[in-house]
């Protein structure tokens, strides 16, 4: 396996790589997609943050995350987010009849609309199985064994969970032992969404500025206001900390 660098922000340590270098070397192993929102959650929810220090691939995914490691002087060489992240494997793969893809999350009837669009724009059925849960279901240890068995039976090596964060996380490593034929777990966000076209992508030009998070602000303001604009503020409070050397992990 490449050999990385790992770059600490407050509480996490970032894998820095390129996205060539990412699709080369990934076989195996947990990704997760550390953004603003997932940065805040690792100082409140110790659970999420021990899930943190297991993954074996931790992925920045946000533009102004970047932003806060090249005002610390440690800028990584490149943001991959998790939406970007899985049109790239799925088209550097897509000669590679080895992988089989597995899509759980999002409303119903989204993920095997997802599935149709992927293996439409690969040519063949490179994603093997779908599957959205119900509200709540990782409350449910009946439905999480169900899901288990369908996601087993349908011969996938490669899961792609997107319910959330930190629930997302936090299902994938309490099942993932369970799931022997998985070798690369993924855990991506509003990223079957996208794939299945109900959510659209900021254009270009904002992605490329930085600015896909005031984009989906203005698309989703009900949802996600409260998200931007008050939970994730102290994100630059602790950047400032981490800057003159007074930050402390509040797990440790």
């Amino acid at each position: 396996m490449l050999k990385t660098k790992k770059i600490r922000l407050f509480n996490a340590e970032f894998t820095d790589i390129s996205l060539n270098d990412l699709l080369r070397n990934i076989r195996e192993g947990v990704l997760v997609t550390p953004n603003v929102d997932h940065l805040i959650k690792l100082q409140k929810d110790e659970g999420f943050y021990k899930i943190y220090q297991k993954a074996d691939w931790v992925i920045c995914d946000s533009n102004i995350v970047q932003l806060g490691l090249k005002f610390l002087n440690k800028p990584v060489k490149e943001v991959i987010p998790g939406s970007s992240f899985l049109p790239a494997y799925y088209n550097y793969h897509r000669e590679n009849r080895e992988i089989k893809i597995f899509l759980l999350g999002s409303m119903e009837g989204v993920a095997d609309k997802a599935k149709s669009r992927i293996n439409r724009k690969v040519g063949w059925d490179i994603v093997v199985g779908a599957h959205s849960p119900s509200f709540g279901f990782e409350e449910s240890q009946k439905e999480c064994m169900e899901i288990v068995s369908i996601i087993k039976d349908s011969g996938a090596n490669v899961l792609v969970v997107g319910v959330g964060a930190p629930k997302q996380e936090k299902w994938i490593f309490q099942y993932k032992d369970k799931l022997i034929g998985i070798r690369l777990f993924m855990a991506l966000g509003a990223t079957i969404d996208f794939e299945a076209g109900i959510v659209n992508r900021a254009p270009e030009i904002y992605q490329n500025l930085g600015l896909e998070w005031l984009y989906r602000l203005a698309k989703e303001p009900g949802r996600l206001w409260k998200r931007y604009l008050v939970d994730d503020m102290p994100f630059f409070y602790l950047l400032l900390k981490e800057k003159i050397g007074s930050y402390k992990n509040p797990f440790t």
